[in-house]
């Protein structure tokens, strides 16, 4: 699928929000004013998938020394470390239409490969069971059930370590 993956730009918000709210439930699917926040105050780790001028699909997460998300992180932009040693994933979100398509592979190999420049020791993020197969493709290592019960859900605790010689 020939898109482009580009750094989010102010002018994405509304078209990010909307992306959002059409891939997760409403109690899982982080606010337009949280967007607007990560957007102004981490957005050399906030990217964006284009087709035809189209945003599609989009993945961020601040920087952080933590191995593990806690839910305050979602909301409190002041949890972000822009030299921390992992990147966090918030969302890897594609529109449904576009799903199926390896969008967001494409997405989450931009990201690792981002984060191994920056010089980051690798990568974590939550995501729900049915989802554990699709990350450890790309060498995520499950750590079992999260403590975080955003939005209601049962979340893993996924990290990605660069320098493993299992991986």
């Amino acid at each position: 699928m020939d898109i482009k993956i580009r750094q989010v730009m102010p002018e994405d918000l509304d078209a990010v929000a909307r992306v959002e709210a059409v891939c997760f439930p409403e109690a899982e699917a982080a606010a337009r004013a949280s967007f607007e926040q990560r957007i102004r105050t981490f957005p050399e780790s906030f990217f964006v998938a284009e087709k035809d001028g189209e945003i599609i699909g989009f993945i961020n997460g601040c920087g952080t020394d933590a191995q593990t998300i806690c839910d305050e992180m979602f909301d409190d932009v002041s949890y972000h470390k822009p030299d921390g040693a992992y990147q966090s994933i918030f969302g890897l979100d594609v529109a449904p239409k576009w799903q199926h398509k390896g969008i967001a592979g494409q997405l989450m190999n931009y990201l690792i490969e981002d984060a191994r420049k920056k010089g980051r020791r690798g990568l974590i993020l939550t995501c729900k069971e049915r989802l554990i197969g699709f990350y450890e493709r790309f060498g995520y290592e499950n750590r079992g059930v999260s403590k975080s019960v955003h939005g209601g859900a049962v979340w893993y605790d996924m990290i990605l370590e660069f320098g493993n010689p299992s991986k």
